[in-house]
Formats: C-alpha cells, sequence, structure tokens
C-alpha cells in the first residue's frame, strides 16, 4: 500500500489496519535505542534495522525520484569497493567488509524512505529512540569507568577510557553527539519540567563523552552545539525564541566548564585529559603519522585507479588511512574515491540550502544537519565509513530533503489555489 503525499509526509493516509503505522512508529523508536548496542555481532541494531526493513516494505513504503541520486551514487560507491576486493576475497574479513558496505547502503535507502514519509512522527519516535539508547550508552559507560558494577570495568572501558556498549570509545562519544544535541534542544527551547529533564540527560551524555576521552567527540560535541544554537537563533520565529535560547545557551556553557572543573579535581582523570588534550600524540607525528600518512596514500591513490582493496592500507603503513576520503580511494580505487565524497558534499550542499525552509520539522533537521556536518568534518581525522549512525543521519538527511521538497509544492499549491 503506498502512502498518499500529503504536507510533504506530515500526514499520511492511514493503512488499512489501523495499528501498523503505530507498528512502523514503534520500529522507528527501536531503531534508535538498539543503535547504542553494537559491542557484539551481529548487534541488535543489525537485527532490528532488519526487522524495520523487512516490516516497513510488507506495510508501505514507497521510493520518491528525488532519492534515486543517493541510490546511483551508493551503488556506484560499493561498486568500486567490490571490484578492488575481487583478488582478495580469500580473506574474510575483506568479504565482511564488502558486505558491510552494501548492508550501510541499504539501511542509507531504508532511512531516506521511512523520513521521506510521515516525517515529523517518525523523527520524533527515532529522536526518542536514540536519547534513550544514548542513556543506556552512556549510565554504562560511566558506571564502567568509575567500577561502579561488578567487572564492569573491564567489559565497559578500553585502555582507561569510557566505552560503554560500544567496541571503541571514539564510536561512543561520537555516536552520542546527535542525542546530545536533541537533549540540548529541549533545554534551550522546551517547558520548564521538559527542559529540565532534559538538563539531567544533557550532563550525562556529556560526561560520558568526557570520559571516552575522544578528542573529535569532544571538539565535536562543542563546535556542533555552538553550530545547531547558532541555526537555531537565525531560524527562530520571535525576538523572545532567540533571547531564551542565547541565555540558556550560556548557562549550559557555564554549568559544563563546572561540571569539567570538578572532574579535573580527579587526579587520573586529569592526568587522562592532559595526555588525550594534547596535540603531539605520537602517532600523529612524523613521515608514517596520521597526516604523513594522508598525504603518503593521496599519492599512491593518483597512481592507482583500482586501488590497493579493503583493509590492506596497514600492509603498507603502519596503521590505517584515519580518513575516510583516502580510505575510500585506496579501498574502491578512482570510481568510490569520486563517489564517497561526492555523497558526502553534496548532502551538506543540499542540506545548507534547506536549513531556512519552514517545515514542522524543522527543528529535528537542525540537530541531524549540525551533527551531520560535525561527522563530516571528523571523517578527515578517523575512519567513520562504517559509523553505523553516520549512515543513518545521511540517510535521514535525504529522506528530510525530500520530504521538505513536497511540503514545497503542497503548500505553494495550496496558496495559488486560495
Amino acid at each position: 500500500m503506498a502512502y498518499a503525499a500529503t504536507a510533504g509526509g506530515v500526514n499520511v493516509s492511514a493503512p488499512a489496519a489501523p495499528g501498523v503505522l503505530a507498528l512502523q512508529r514503534a520500529l522507528v523508536w527501536l531503531v534508535g535505542a538498539s543503535g547504542a548496542i553494537v559491542f557484539i555481532e551481529p548487534s541488535p541494531y543489525e537485527i532490528v534495522t532488519l526487522l524495520a526493513t523487512v516490516t516497513f516494505f510488507a506495510t508501505g513504503l514507497r521510493l520518491r525520484l528525488a532519492l534515486m541520486p543517493l541510490v546511483l551514487m551508493l551503488v556506484l560507491l560499493n561498486v568500486g569497493y567490490t571490484i578492488s576486493a575481487i583478488p582478495l576475497f580469500e580473506q574474510s574479513e575483506v568479504v565482511s567488509w564488502i558486505a558491510t558496505s552494501w548492508y550501510m547502503a541499504v539501511t542509507v535507502v531504508f532511512f531516506a524512505m521511512v523520513t521521506s514519509e510521515d516525517t515529523l512522527a517518525r523523527l520524533d519516535m527515532l529522536r526518542r529512540g536514540l536519547v534513550v539508547g544514548a542513556m543506556i550508552a552512556s549510565l554504562s559507560a560511566i558506571a564502567g569507568y568509575f567500577n561502579l558494577v561488578p567487572g564492569g570495568h573491564d567489559l565497559l572501558t578500553l585502555y582507561e577510557r569510557a566505552r560503554g556498549t560500544f567496541k571503541d570509545p571514539n564510536v561512543l562519544g561520537a555516536f552520542l553527539i546527535l542525542p546530545a544535541l536533541f537533549a540540548l534542544q529541549s533545554v534551550v527551547s522546551d517547558k520548564l519540567a521538559k527542559a529540565f529533564r532534559n538538563v539531567i540527560a544533557f550532563g550525562i551524555m556529556s560526561l560520558a563523552i568526557l570520559l571516552a576521552f575522544s578528542r573529535a567527540a569532544w571538539g565535536g560535541l562543542v563546535l556542533t552545539s555552538a553550530f545547531m544554537l547558532a541555526l537555531m537563533v537565525l531560524t527562530s520565529r520571535t525576538n523572545a525564541q532567540r533571547s531564551r535560547i542565547i541565555v540558556m545557551a550560556l548557562v549550559a556553557a557555564v554549568l559544563g566548564l563546572a561540571l569539567i572543573a570538578v572532574l579535573l579535581s580527579f587526579d587520573s582523570i586529569a592526568e587522562m585529559f592532559k595526555q588525550r588534550a594534547s596535540f603531539d600524540q605520537s602517532y600523529d607525528e612524523g613521515r608514517f603519522g596520521r597526516f604523513g600518512r594522508h598525504i603518503l596514500g593521496a599519492e599512491m591513490a593518483l597512481d592507482l585507479p583500482f586501488g590497493i582493496g579493503p583493509l590492506q592500507f596497514h600492509r603498507f603503513f603502519p596503521e590505517d588511512t584515519h580518513n575516510s576520503y583516502l580510505n575510500a580511494f585506496m579501498s574502491g580505487g578512482w570510481l568510490s574515491g569520486v563517489c564517497y565524497p561526492a555523497l558526502v558534499f553534496t548532502t551538506v550542499i543540499m542540506g545548507i540550502r534547506h536549513i531556512f525552509v519552514r517545515v514542522p520539522w524543522q527543528r529535528a533537521y537542525l540537530a541531524v544537519f549540525s551533527a551531520f556536518v560535525g561527522t563530516v568534518g571528523e571523517s578527515f581525522v578517523i575512519d567513520t565509513d562504517h559509523w553505523r549512525h553516520f549512515w543513518m543521519m545521511l540517510g535521514a538527511m535525504w529522506g528530510m530533503i525530500a520530504a521538505a521538497q513536497a511540503y514545497k509544492i503542497k503548500v505553494s499549491d495550496e496558496a495559488s489555489s486560495i
């Protein structure tokens, strides 16, 4: 059953069975919540996403014409990866990497299709699910770091850094940024009771990000928060809204600095903070350091039309690329190397063009866009190309943009008929 396009997906014609729409929204919530539990394979996220995909296709989902460029770029990207991996198919880890890449592409299209219909309600359920999942991940990370549960320290930390329900502290910190932005939005714009609850949620997530000791996540939280709040001020409808956002943002900044000051009074935290905050890490410096590898890898990429294949970079250099754009060239040759940045930066450009479009889900859009731009920037210094939440945000961006285009057409038609 296809949905009737009304108001860009804000309202849809209800399926024949009254409970189907509720089931679909519940699955969106569950996908968001399960995204925080990925330290086992296959993770609950994979299982729930597969279940949601099957259910949505069985109960009503359509591919908008506006999403076809997304599908084309994803297919070309993964074709490049697959061609470059052909000589390496005897390596099980390479086959697994290729399968994961194709799976991630499918999830992008799924999220784009889902958020292009019933947009406001589904984004709200995704937001709620992400916040719940983020709280689970944050509380487990904090409990593990401070050894609040028996055996939790070894399970929930890595190299004395909080990782919670993730395998890597860096990915934990990156995942928490979008839910933290959702909580921050509530703090600066919702009524007192709801804002207070989200102050607590934002504080817990921020503490978990701090204890992950990920420099990228620290900078990402600060920069994306500032960017999102600036966009909220620019898109606010009244001066009163703008004033409240500015005042509450200043209060949140003061409280955040106070929290950091208290935590740094603990010697172990202060020592790790000092170590991680340093910009002279040994793996960043030198000819074969992080940034040296970027230059050398780029020179190699120019001479290798088919790349060197997935997971092969460390055979030539001491560590992996730690640059998603370079990794696309090395793993999939020129085809993937062109398609990956084209996909990412096309999304950013289209996203910028839709910042000021007045749609009912504009608030959620600003949070997702800010977090997405932060991850795009982070991709220059770390491998983000298999981060589940990155592909979720990419798909949601395209879905919201497609819905906004339909919404503008609907509003224009209604205005011309008056």
